[in-house]
């Protein structure tokens, strides 16, 4: 008796022991990707700079991440003499995980345009670790370096770029954004917080912001409505608030820090703003197409990103775990349920990454200007579509990987993946719920004309693949891009049908995309070639092909071997 115990907890302690030590180096897809969009030195750096974060991760980044998991955020209001300060407290292990994030460089690369791939690579490697606290916050953060460099005025600038972009946390300003107000939500031309101009060039704002996370931020950025202006988002203005003014609390308070389901060691809360003291970012009339551009855009972007390293890791407990836990006589890897499911695993995160990077291209291509009219409409399409697709895909593949732990996956001492589901669903709420995203897309599509070009770019893509087993593969995702075309097309053209059912097809549409680049990268010769087909023919039959019954394929279980390859031996 006593013997099987222990050769069950040996079982768990080589699970724990398999996760890579350097996890750039291992993840051959991540580097692959990179290596499709990025010249020979790029790529060098970038494999440089990954396997050293990627070793912080492992090493130091996850140890003090677990650690203060157990410890919440706390607001102190005010200090031992009465001071008020509005001051929340972290366990000090956070503000050391902080530290290393802001040392990768992550937030000095987001100060100059044309480092998109590193900036997703960092932040793809700490999302390992799920959002942990930091992950919005440089999110944020970058979002608000592109509002700067975009739109704001030179002094403003000068101002507060250094200190965002600073490498040294101890040194770094962390920005947020505070757009939400409890009437509105999603509805963001709802927002009611009036701005007074004080007529030296800053302004007071003031209202209630309902769902304010990282309130722990040094600069605030905010929507507000000056006086006077047109109702809806084309009378709101941007506004960059600093936290303090001489030391004290800037016009602000905090009525309470928000008890969330996920994200919890990161603070949100609910804030008041009373004549708060800010400065306009561009044109006053110009506030929510600056704030969606380059704000919400890049948040929707890293949130997608932060959604494939979850997924990532997913796929590595989940493996690892199948590889060494035996039950009825057998390592559960031999099972075909087990295979299948850490097969979709797999499927799901390696089209996730390449549509994200494709993303990552064009989003590189929007930072620098040297977007074409095509590029950057698809980058406005792709950045809702894709952000919807991957949150949905996060939640259900850690799910998926929290069942092949059994019991032991629903435990959250005993692995990272309860945190990380958690961590998954509230992705799916930041930056636009899927019903808001595919609203917005719907939008698009009609308003600037674009269905054509978000079909054409898929359909091209998989009319260049030739070689005879993909171009079998390709030519089934193609009839079902057919149908989804005319779905798409009746959507923008009946609004009633649309509203009801453009959500499904969209995500299909996503699909399609991502099931095209999987092909392209099939079709050039490498040692993932056999994977990168497999994926995609598992996710044609999925998603895109109606007629499709696995139980009738004899070739399923082969797809499958191939998708795992040597993963689960």
């Amino acid at each position: 008796m006593t013997d099987a115990f222990d050769t069950a907890r040996e079982a768990f302690e080589a699970w724990r022991s398999d996760f890579p030590d350097d996890p750039y180096s291992t993840d051959h897809h991540l580097d692959h990707v990179n290596s499709r969009y990025l010249s020979e030195e790029r790529l060098a750096g970038v494999r440089e700079m990954g396997s050293a974060f990627g070793r912080t991760v492992v090493e130091n980044l996850g140890p003090l991440v677990e650690s203060y998991q157990r410890h919440d955020p706390e607001l102190v209001k005010f200090d031992g003499i009465g001071n008020r300060t509005e001051e929340i407290r972290f366990d000090p292990a956070y503000h050391e995980a902080g530290a290393l994030v802001w040392a990768s460089g992550l937030l000095r690369d987001a100060g100059t345009p044309g480092l998109s791939f590193e900036q997703a690579t960092s932040f793809y490697l700490a999302s390992l670790e799920g959002e942990m606290g930091h992950m919005c916050a440089a999110t944020c953060t970058t979002g608000m370096i592109r509002v700067l460099r975009r739109s704001a005025s030179a002094s403003i600038r000068d101002q507060y770029m250094p200190a965002l972009t600073a490498v040294d946390y101890g040194d770094a300003l962390r920005g947020s954004q505070f757009l939400t107000e409890v009437q509105g939500g999603s509805d963001v031309g709802s927002v009611a917080s009036p701005a007074i101009e004080r007529g030296d060039g800053s302004w007071h704002v003031s209202g209630e912001k309902w769902f304010c996370s990282i309130a722990d931020a040094d600069a605030f950025l905010v929507l507000a409505r000056p006086e006077g202006a047109a109702s809806g988002t084309k009378g709101l203005g941007c506004f960059i608030i600093p936290r303090l003014i001489d030391g004290a609390p800037n016009g602000f308070s905090i009525r309470r820090l928000k008890d969330k389901l996920g994200t919890m060691s990161m603070a949100s809360a609910e804030i008041d703003f009373e004549n708060a003291v800010a400065y306009p970012i561009g044109n006053v009339d110009d506030g929510f197409k600056i704030m969606v551009t380059a704000m919400l855009n890049t948040s929707r972007w890293m949130n997608a990103v932060g959604d494939v390293g979850i997924m990532r890791r997913a796929y590595l407990e989940a493996s690892a775990y199948a590889r060494h836990r035996e039950a009825f006589g057998r390592r559960i890897a031999e099972f075909p349920l087990v295979r299948r499911q850490i097969a979709q695993i797999k499927a799901e995160w390696m089209a996730a990454l390449h549509s994200t990077w494709a993303l990552t291209s064009l989003d590189e291509q929007v930072d620098l200007g040297t977007a074409s009219e095509s590029d950057a409409a698809f980058h406005r399409y792709l950045v809702n579509a894709n952000k919807l697709t991957c949150s949905l895909a996060a939640t259900q593949t850690v799910r998926e990987a929290v069942e092949i732990l059994g019991g032991n996956g629903a435990i959250e001492t005993f692995s990272v993946l309860p945190r990380l589901l958690r961590d998954a669903v509230v992705y799916e709420q930041w930056e636009g719920t899927h019903n808001t995203l595919t609203a917005q897309v719907l939008r698009d599509l009609g308003r600037l004309d674009i269905t054509s070009t978000v079909i054409d770019r898929t359909a091209i893509l998989l009319k260049s693949i030739t070689e005879p087993v993909l171009a079998t593969i390709a030519s089934r995702a193609l009839a079902g891009l057919d149908e989804l075309a005319a779905e798409t097309r009746r959507s923008v053209e009946d609004a009633g049908h649309g509203a009801m059912h453009f959500r499904s097809t969209l995500e299909r549409l996503v699909r399609g995309h991502q099931i095209a680049l999987l092909l392209d990268s099939a079709q050039h010769p490498g040692p993932l070639a056999t994977e990168l087909a497999a994926a995609a023919s598992f996710l044609v039959g999925k998603y895109l092909d109606r007629s499709y019954r696995p139980e009738y394929d004899l070739a399923f279980d082969q797809t499958i071997t191939e998708l795992l390859g040597t993963d689960l031996d």
